[in-house]
């Protein structure tokens, strides 16, 4: 035998070591998995990120519809508190001999909504006082003129309010004072009577009077009433 010339075994060897691994290999599949569980590393957070997001934004949708049906439900119920009022203007005998002219304690609930909540909830127990004390104590024909009144005075009180150059007694006085003139040109359009003008010096002053009472119970009570109770 030539010595130069490899033997059988050898050559057997060498094609062993040259030979491809084959695809399902342990080192394929390994490197396999480790790819696998680099793009997991990869888009876990994306997804945690995203459900973040989500649960953020649930969360604070749900903590405006809490906060807006607080202010609903607090809103009914200084609503039901201005009907109390109304009942006991009923109740309490007061003839001023001329008619329309009352204390207007319930527009002491309306105005305390107007400074410690919004104007929103404050016209909505405006109306809501209203049409309750007119199928309830006073009948239809007298809320219309409490409805025009109503209305006027809120408007006037509203815009004094946003200028923000009146105190609480000011802005309840021309509140006062608007709501009887509103009821005077109802009365005016209602009966055809433009005699009844005649009656808007009472009506003036009588509505300032009621108006910076009404003012000085509003004022004091938004000073004792804890602001956290119409916080958010």
């Amino acid at each position: 035998m030539n010595p130069s010339m490899p033997s059988s075994n050898e050559i057997d060897k060498e094609k062993k070591n040259n030979s491809p691994l084959p695809s399902g290999s342990p080192s394929g599949a390994y490197s396999g998995t480790s790819t696998e569980s680099s793009s997991e590393a990869v888009t876990e957070p994306s997804s945690e990120a995203s459900t973040g997001s989500f649960s953020g934004a649930s969360s604070g949708a749900g903590s405006g519809a809490q906060v807006s049906a607080r202010r609903v439900a607090l809103t009914g119920l200084l609503a039901a508190l201005a009907l109390i009022f109304s009942y006991v203007e009923v109740l309490v005998p007061f003839n001023a001999g001329v008619p329309g002219i009352k204390l207007g304690l319930a527009n002491l609930v309306p105005l305390i909504i107007l400074y410690r909540l919004d104007a929103r909830y404050a016209f909505a127990a405006n109306l809501i006082r209203v049409f309750l004390a007119g199928l309830l104590f006073s009948g239809m024909f007298a809320a219309l003129y409490s409805l025009a009144g109503s209305v006027t005075s809120f408007i006037v009180m509203y815009l004094l309010k946003k200028t923000r150059l009146f105190s609480v007694i000011g802005v309840s006085t021309a509140g006062g004072v608007f709501h009887n003139i509103g009821q005077l040109c109802v009365a005016i359009l209602a009966i055809s009577g433009p005699q009844l003008i005649h009656y808007l010096p009472v009506l003036i002053i009588s509505g300032m009077i009621a108006g910076i009472i009404v003012g000085i119970g509003a004022a004091i009570l938004l000073d004792r009433i804890p602001a956290k109770l119409f916080r958010e």
